[in-house]
């Protein structure tokens, strides 16, 4: 039985699901963006690719040497190919525009070219999250391609989709009909089909928050965790395993493939800022992908995909994946 590559799968999807051709040829490229990334991270120290560069991005993190060379070998991959309308990527201050030379597509990436950075230097899986959206018609406007029309909500994506590079590089895919999981055969440099229509478990007794920033939480997530601590004694009923690995990739890698909950909540510390995600580059593939496979993603007030984007690096709380769990977090949000 032939295996089936993620070309031979686009390719199927323009056949029997109408996927546009310059979709596909979109994805591929990100595709083989995420794969010439994939390769740049495995060398490490050898590549001399670890460490800081010494500089800030627009969110005034420390930027890796690894973040820029991402965001490099992400905008160089696109630009050219006639697909896009523009980008906008979490390392930039505004949206990438298309140079003049290269034709221009009816789509918009947007992407975190490396998330989970920090963890580089110790060696523990990171990603690339990626959002493919519609370019609005700007009836024949010329010049630059202003933040607005980036500013579409999450319902408005066409494909979403993360590469995380584990032990593993894998290439997780929603064209809107359901997840599919790709593994990198680095033999045949080609993704394969290795996950089938994947789906997030209802129910789960796993969850995942950075318990050090408990006193800094609003009340309905210090009552749902403590419930959770409180264990097969307490109001739920029964045992939760906790696990957190400070890589959001990572972290929506193990819930995508066994279940549980995954939770960034907003905190005091920062008051005037409703989370610490980013909406764009983090929040929205990542809650399209969860709610293709049967999950669930909020703020824990409203469905992540139906919050209206102000600004391109807008942030938000996030509390996603086992619908049963989110539910319940979010009730006591909204109670």
């Amino acid at each position: 039985m032939s295996r089936v590559t993620l070309s031979r799968y686009l390719i199927e999807q323009t056949r029997s699901h109408n996927t546009p051709a310059d979709l596909r040829f979109l994805i591929e490229v990100v595709a083989r963006a995420c794969k010439e990334i994939s390769h740049a991270v495995s060398k490490g120290a050898l590549g001399g690719v670890l460490g800081s560069m010494g500089t800030e991005n627009v969110q005034g993190e420390v930027q890796k040497k690894l973040d820029v060379i991402s965001n490099e070998i992400l905008l160089e991959a696109n630009e050219w190919g006639g697909h896009l309308a523009g980008m906008a990527s979490e390392e930039m201050d505004n949206a990438y525009q298309i140079p003049g030379k290269y034709p221009k597509g009816a789509y918009l990436l947007v992407f975190d070219p490396l998330d989970g950075s920090s963890n580089i230097d110790v060696n523990v899986s990171v990603g690339t999250i990626f959002s493919v959206l519609r370019c609005p018609d700007r009836n024949g406007a010329e010049g630059d391609l202003g933040e607005e029309a980036f500013l579409q909500p999450g319902t408005e994506q066409v494909a979403a989709g993360y590469a995380i590079y584990g032990p593993q590089t894998m290439l997780m895919l929603t064209l809107g009909d359901g997840v599919m999981g790709f593994t990198l055969d680095r033999e045949m440099g080609s993704f394969v089909l290795t996950h089938d229509n994947i789906r997030v478990p209802e129910s789960t007794a796993e969850f995942a928050i950075n318990m050090s920033n408990q006193r800094h939480w609003e009340a309905p997530v210090q009552r749902y965790v403590s419930e959770l601590l409180a264990g097969k004694e307490g109001p739920l009923g029964k045992n939760y395993n906790m696990r957190w690995i400070a890589s959001m990739v990572a972290d929506v890698h193990r819930i995508l493939t066994r279940g549980g909950l995954f939770m960034y909540p907003r905190d005091a510390r920062e008051p005037e800022k409703p989370g610490k995600l980013r909406l764009m580059y983090e929040a929205n593939p990542m809650s399209m992908l969860i709610e293709q496979a049967g999950g669930a993603a909020t703020n824990g007030s409203q469905r992540i995909l139906d919050i209206q984007p102000t600004s391109l690096h807008q942030r938000v709380a996030v509390f996603l994946g086992s619908k049963e769990e989110v539910e319940r977090v979010t009730a006591y949000h909204q109670n």
